[in-house]
């Protein structure tokens, strides 16, 4: 596990969101390169070779507020706790920030996230978005 976004496979990543993820789907590579770029990152890699097995990016002020996006495993990689270890990677970085608050939204993995603490809001209605949903 990393933070070193001199480890990312940008094209790798491309590829599995703009391609496999259902909230990324078509996303171009300039506007996942800008994420990229703007975002603190996370990579699992390979012991053996040092191949890119998933990643996590998380948008933060790291003062008070982050929030954890574009979580990935290959498929390849999947079942060996690789989403589990990115967002406790995610949760142990921010710690000594004092972040108030993890953000994240997911359709189909809660019982990953469950199991590093997060939980559904308390009050949903309190929040709002902008743009599209």
């Amino acid at each position: 596990m990393s933070t070193d976004s001199a480890r990312l496979d940008p094209e790798r990543i491309h590829r599995w969101l703009s391609q496999d993820a259902y909230w990324a789907l078509g996303r171009s590579r300039e506007k996942q390169d800008l994420a990229i770029a703007n975002s603190l990152n996370f990579g699992a890699y390979d012991r053996v070779g040092g191949r890119q097995l998933a990643y996590a990016r998380v948008v933060t002020d790291r003062a008070t507020f982050a929030w954890l996006c574009d979580v990935y495993v290959d498929p390849a990689a999947r079942g060996r706790g690789l989403g589990t270890a990115l967002a406790e990677a995610v949760r142990d970085h921010l710690a000594p920030y004092g972040v108030r608050r993890i953000m994240l939204a997911t359709a189909d993995a809660h019982g990953v996230y469950a199991k590093v603490g997060f939980e559904p809001l308390a009050e949903p209605g309190k929040w709002m978005a902008l743009g599209a949903q």
